[in-house]
């Protein structure tokens, strides 16, 4: 017993219009959106995090040949029963095929610097699913944290047509699930200038934050910053990891997660900020943290 779910990324303007890419740009951007793919779908049936594509157990990624309009393939993911265990009626089946596109699509958006609130989407289904009798691993915000930063090469690397050779001026990248087709992003010029580019600011600033995840093996995790109004991803400088700063760090994710409203879940931390070509903040280095 198997399921299917596809994945369609394809590319417009420029001589994309002709059905026609530079071979070496697009070799490599399927290259990245097969690795991709296969990453975040063995996290999904397994629980784990691979580096390498060819590790991927209990799925296969398959492509279909180009499809006419613009320059467009498919690929199939076939879930195979020996990977999902509990494979074998069409409604989990179909859930299952949810869990996957819509953890990709959060990967693929947050790498491209589109937030998206865990809680709300992927957190929101598992904790549905849990009620009704898991079917797949759980999955926390700090291992798809962890997945971003193995895919986001590959990412990356789908925007060569647009970036290297310019045979195209954007991509769509879209989830199929039976008959119904979601659009996940759309890949562009700001889209690449943002994942290829990252600035750290050289003097560290003070800031204001909730912290809303946390990895006790990497010592990085994610901070709601007030004045961003967003969470944003963290980790502690090697010099910070003193047992008092790791107990302020998992207090204010403790009472932030009581009452993220309260006062008492923040902390002010000195970090040095890491931004985007356009100055959004892509991510912090914690240096020093206290009580607000």
């Amino acid at each position: 017993m198997s399921v299917n779910l596809k994945f369609a990324l394809s590319f417009e303007g420029n001589d994309a219009d002709e059905h026609v890419l530079d071979f070496y740009d697009a070799a490599d951007a399927l290259t990245g959106f097969q690795r991709s793919l296969a990453l975040t779908t063995h996290l999904v049936l397994h629980g784990e995090i691979i580096t390498q594509a060819p590790a991927l157990r209990g799925a296969r990624i398959l492509i279909k040949s180009p499809e006419a309009g613009s320059w467009k393939v498919i690929t199939v993911v076939t879930l195979l029963a020996s990977g999902a265990h509990t494979l074998g009626t069409a409604p989990r089946d179909t859930v299952l095929g949810h869990l996957v596109a819509s953890t990709y699509d959060y990967l693929v958006n947050e790498t491209l610097g589109f937030h998206v609130d865990f809680d709300s989407t992927l957190g929101k289904q598992y904790d549905e699913l849990n009620q009704r009798g898991r079917i797949a691993p759980q999955i926390t915000q700090s291992q798809v944290d962890s997945l971003m930063e193995k895919t986001e090469s590959s990412i990356k690397e789908m925007h060569r047509p647009i970036a290297a050779s310019q045979t195209a001026e954007t991509a769509n990248v879209t989830s199929i699930i039976g008959r119904r087709s979601s659009p996940i992003a759309t890949l562009d010029s700001a889209t690449y200038d943002y994942v290829n580019f990252t600035r750290q600011v050289e003097q560290p600033v003070q800031v204001i934050g909730r912290v809303s995840s946390y990895n006790i093996n990497t010592f990085a995790g994610r901070i709601f910053l007030d004045a961003e109004n967003r969470p944003i991803p963290f980790e502690l400088a090697e010099g910070c990891r003193d047992p008092r700063t790791v107990e302020l760090i998992t207090s204010s994710l403790r009472n932030n997660a009581r009452n993220r409203l309260g006062a008492d879940g923040a902390v002010s931390v000195n970090a040095f900020l890491f931004e985007s070509s356009t100055g959004r903040i892509k991510r912090i280095l914690i240096t020093q943290v206290g009580p607000l």
